[in-house]
């Protein structure tokens, strides 16, 4: 908890783009906490602020879609030595305490839950000329401290739970790991309250809405296998009207489609603005060696998914290439015109496919399996393959599942889904098997170290087992 600041910094991204609408983020300076928050213009510029912390690269920059799906099977890291071996540490299963990915992601992440704090415990004593704007606010912050607990909580089990804001980071030393239970409850409220709060629509793009408040609630209720309330409120997006689904994959991830209507939350990125302040390195980082100045290969997508396609799935193309040697990539990342690190890419945290797959898994574990098949074909039959006909609830949620993998490679989250489903271990070993690596996992591998360097500053911070 040494990590969250006392002053915080806010990076204040503030131009709402006029011409077309957008939220991008600018930096201009640096405010003390004591003398801000005190106007309307002073919130909206905070706000902006912790928009902005969601695109740094150790959260949805880079980090969290990579450490979302790299230690699946879906995804593997080209030269595990890179970069000092920490993202090859999370393919192979080897992640020490000192790994930088686990120890950014909770720094920042903690941060953000900072400034979020900071916004939710403030913002009532503050005049704004539209209520409806002020509680929109406010259900913002709450949606992005519910995210943040959520990733920590996935990540690492049980974390720190603070929900005020710090002020002197001496009170909380001392302070265990709040149980996984425990934060879940507040994850829950929060987007409870960020669902009343949040708008149907919102002026700018990029903006979270009720949508988003909503399809996130539904995920975390599938994590915790509240399945009657993940239909409940994964049905609310479905008949918002809100969202659809493109009608070609294809359309999903080019640049000049973005932000459209399957997108449900997205973090926003742009080429060649403020001095390519901008733009996302994530191309750059998960394109194969060689093909594109300073590429990595980390992420890339394993030979054994590129197999799994049908000729005639409009996927295949869509979201796969494969270099002349061999080495699949994914295409949903596009290439940036100048700078290589400057990608122009939003990344894409929740979507209306995801929504329906979620949907259709819920019910299909309540037994509701025409309802699940349903949902589960709506996105087979815009992919152009066959629907699936089934009275199986055990061939219906394997079909969800590879639907999961076909779908929604690269976004981030192969990983969690095998993780909630209790299927890490033996989808895992039996994968690592069947390439002929020597690796085996156990219990111990389905969360990440606790970083060393918040057991070295508090040793109230207790590490998970197997580290």
């Amino acid at each position: 908890m040494k990590n969250i600041h006392i002053f915080i910094l806010i990076a204040i991204f503030g131009l709402l783009a006029s011409c077309e609408d957008e939220l991008y983020q600018d930096p201009i300076t640096d405010k003390s906490a004591s003398n801000f928050y005190n106007t309307e213009t002073e919130i909206e510029e905070a706000v902006i602020g912790v928009y902005a912390k969601l695109q740094a690269g150790s959260l949805y920059g880079l980090y969290i879609p990579i450490i979302g799906e790299i230690p699946s099977d879906n995804t593997f890291d080209e030269v595990p030595a890179n970069d000092g071996g920490n993202y090859g540490q999370l393919d192979e299963f080897t992640t020490i305490t000192t790994n930088s990915l686990i120890t950014n992601i909770w720094k920042q992440s903690y941060q953000g839950i900072q400034r979020a704090n900071t916004l939710i415990n403030r913002i009532a004593e503050v005049p704004f000329e539209d209520e409806t704007v002020k509680a929109s606010r406010l259900g913002e912050m709450q949606f992005v401290r519910a995210i943040l607990y959520f990733n920590l909580v996935r990540l690492y089990g049980d974390v720190p739970l603070v929900t005020e804001e710090t002020t002197n980071p001496n009170d909380y030393f001392g302070q265990e790991r709040t149980a996984a239970d425990q934060v879940y409850t507040q994850i829950i409220s929060d987007l409870e309250s960020a669902i009343q709060n949040l708008p149907t629509t919102q002026p700018e793009t990029g903006r979270i809405r009720k949508t988003a408040a909503q399809a996130l609630l539904g995920k975390v209720h599938l994590t915790l296998q509240n399945y009657s309330e993940a239909v409940s409120v994964l049905s609310e997006v479905k008949n918002s009207g809100q969202h659809t689904l493109l009608a070609e994959p294809a359309e999903i991830f080019e640049l000049e489609s973005e932000n459209n209507a399957e997108i449900i939350f997205d973090i926003q990125f742009a080429s060649g603005l403020n001095g390519n302040d901008e733009g996302s390195n994530m191309f750059q980082q998960t394109s194969p060696s060689g093909t594109i100045s300073g590429a990595k290969g980390h992420n890339l997508p394993t030979v054994s998914l590129y197999n799994l396609y049908e000729e005639n799935d409009k996927r295949f193309q869509a979201f796969m290439g494969v270099t002349s040697e061999g080495i699949p990539f994914s295409k949903k990342l596009k290439e940036p015109s100048g700078e290589p690190s400057d990608g122009g890419s939003n990344v894409i945290v929740l979507r209306y496919a995801d929504v329906l797959l979620m949907l259709a898994e819920a019910q299909n574990e309540l037994g509701e399996t025409g309802a699940a098949l349903n949902n589960l074909n709506l996105v087979r039959e815009r992919a152009g393959i066959s629907e699936i006909s089934s009275n199986s609830q055990d061939e219906i949620r394997e079909a969800i599942e590879m639907e999961r993998r076909l779908e929604l490679v690269s976004e981030g989250h192969r990983w969690f889904d095998l993780v909630r489903t209790g299927k890490a271990i033996s989808v895992m070993n039996d994968w690592f098997s069947s390439q002929g690596i020597n690796i085996s996992i156990d219990q111990n591998d389905l969360l990440m170290p606790i970083p060393q360097s918040q057991i070295d500053t508090d040793p109230a911070i207790t590490q998970n087992p197997g580290y």
